[in-house]
């Protein structure tokens, strides 16, 4: 299953504190040359934690993972094999294309160990489709297929696809607050 477009039903409280729903459109993927077959849909986010009543209107939520007590809820398509850009891909300004639609995914990375991140956010991931394998710290691996689901505590990690088709995740990040080692 590769989702192409997702269809986001937002609810929210009205005057009286009855429920409504308050939009319903279509949410398109962002993709990238630099990420060839990927499609990341950015689905809801928050930078505080909610109080309730709401009336359902987005709140503020810049940066692409959340701060702490912030939370995110997206799909992502990792296909299959190695993310290589095309050739004569204009990469400066494929990156600052990045930067503008997920703002501060890249610096999340590491260089020289492509695909490996650490954020500051609890994630529930679901294998919707696919196979993924999720690489973890010493080469650790885990392979993870459809229905499978990961609770990932703020550990350095990376996803690749090794099979033959797409892979599609859903996660939520919650923003959690990393203590630092005196």
């Amino acid at each position: 299953m590769e989702f192409t477009r997702v269809r986001r039903v937002v609810t929210g409280h009205d005057a009286e504190g009855r429920s409504r729903v308050v939009d319903d459109r279509e949410v398109e993927p962002i993709t990238s040359e630099l990420m060839p077959g990927c499609a990341f849909f950015r689905l809801w986010g928050r930078d505080e934690r909610p109080a309730f009543p709401d009336d359902g209107t987005p709140r503020p939520a810049e940066a692409w993972y959340p701060p702490r007590d912030g939370s995110r809820f997206m799909i992502n398509t990792v296909p299959p094999g190695e993310l290589v850009p095309a050739p004569g891909v204009d990469k400066a300004a494929a990156l600052d294309e990045l930067e503008r639609r997920m703002p501060g995914a890249m610096a999340a990375g590491e260089p020289g160990a492509p695909g490996m991140h650490t954020t500051d956010s609890l994630d529930y991931v679901l294998v919707v489709s696919g196979e993924v394998v999720l690489e973890l710290d010493d080469g650790e691996e885990a392979v993870l297929r459809a229905g499978d689901v990961v609770v990932q505590n703020g550990t350095r990690h990376a996803w690749h696809n090794r099979g033959a088709e797409p892979c599609t995740i859903v996660g939520v990040a919650i923003g959690a607050e990393r203590v630092r080692p005196a």
